[in-house]
C-alpha cells in the first residue's frame, strides 16, 4: 500500500472515526468519566497544602497542575491495543489488513478522531476553571507556548505507539491485555498523573528522566505551569521525541512478525 493512498484515504478515515464517536457517545462519555482521577487529586493536594505548602506546591500550584494534567489526558489518550487484542482475537482485523490504508494508521486516525468529542465533553469546565484560580501559576512565556503542542504530540506519539507495541503482543500471546495493565499501572504512578514528579525524591526524580512515563503526561503539564527553563524544556522535549522514535521502531518490528504470525496461522 502506497504512502500516497493512505494520506489521500485519511479525511474519510477521520470522518469514519469521529461518526464512531458520535455513535457511540455514551461510552465516551464513560471514558471522559473515568478518566477524572486529576480533579479528585486535586481537591486532595490541595487539602493537605491547606496549611503549608507541600515541597513547593501550594494550594494555587496544585490547582493550575492538576487541572493542566487532565487537559493533556483527555488530548493524549489512546485505546489501540484493547482493539487490537479484539480484532486478533476474534480474526477481524484480516479486514483491516484488506483495506487500502495500513492498519496501524487506521488506528491512529480512530483516536484522533475522537478528540472532538472529548473536547466538548470535558475541555470547557476545565479551560474556565484554569483561567478562573490558577492562571498565575500557568507559563506567560509565548516561547514556552510554542513548545507545548510539540510536546503534547509528542505524549500522544508514546501513549499511541505503546498501545499499539503492547497491542502486537497479542499475536504471540493469548492476550496482551494484561501487560496493558502494568504499562498503565506504572503510567499512573510514575507520570506525573497521581503526583507531580517534583514531589518525587531526587533520585526517584532522575530516573524518571529515563522512562517513558513522564514525557506521557508530566513533561506537556510542567511546560503549561512553567515548570522549567527555555533550555530544560528544549531538552526534555528532545528526549521525549527520542523515545517516541524508539517506540516507532519496536512497533514496527512487532507487527511485521506478529501480521507474518497471524497470517500463517490462517488470520
Amino acid at each position: 500500500m502506497s504512502l500516497g493512498r493512505s494520506v489521500r484515504a485519511l479525511p474519510a478515515l477521520l470522518r469514519v472515526g469521529f461518526l464512531d464517536a458520535v455513535a457511540y457517545r455514551a461510552e465516551m462519555l464513560v471514558w471522559v468519566l473515568a478518566t477524572t482521577m486529576p480533579l479528585i487529586m486535586l481537591a486532595l493536594w490541595s487539602a493537605v497544602a491547606r496549611d503549608q505548602p507541600v515541597g513547593g506546591f501550594g494550594q494555587a500550584q496544585f490547582v493550575a497542575y492538576f487541572l493542566a494534567t487532565f487537559i493533556v489526558r483527555q488530548l493524549t489518550g489512546a485505546w489501540a491495543s484493547w482493539q487490537m487484542n479484539q480484532e486478533i482475537k476474534d480474526g477481524t482485523l484480516a479486514m483491516r489488513l484488506l483495506r487500502p490504508v495500513h492498519p496501524l494508521l487506521g488506528y491512529a486516525t480512530e483516536n484522533i478522531a475522537a478528540l472532538p468529542m472529548r473536547i466538548l465533553v470535558s475541555l470547557p469546565m476545565a479551560i474556565i476553571a484554569l483561567v478562573s484560580v490558577g492562571t498565575r501559576e500557568v507559563t506567560h512565556d509565548p516561547w514556552m507556548w510554542a513548545l507545548w503542542p510539540l510536546a503534547l504530540v509528542g505524549a500522544w506519539l508514546i501513549t499511541l505507539l505503546a498501545n499499539l507495541a503492547i497491542g502486537a503482543l497479542a499475536f504471540f500471546i493469548e492476550s496482551s491485555l494484561k501487560v496493558m495493565d502494568i504499562w498503565l499501572a506504572l503510567y499512573f504512578v510514575l507520570s506525573g498523573y497521581l503526583i507531580p514528579v517534583a514531589l518525587f525524591p531526587p533520585a526517584l526524580r532522575g530516573a524518571l528522566d529515563w522512562l517513558p512515563f513522564r514525557y506521557q503526561i508530566g513533561l506537556p503539564v510542567e511546560i503549561m505551569t512553567g515548570a522549567h527553563d527555555r533550555a530544560a524544556a528544549l531538552s526534555l522535549v528532545g528526549r521525549q521525541w527520542a523515545y517516541a522514535a524508539v517506540l516507532l521502531f519496536v512497533t514496527a518490528i512487532a507487527w511485521r512478525r506478529g501480521v507474518a504470525r497471524f497470517a500463517a496461522y490462517g488470520g
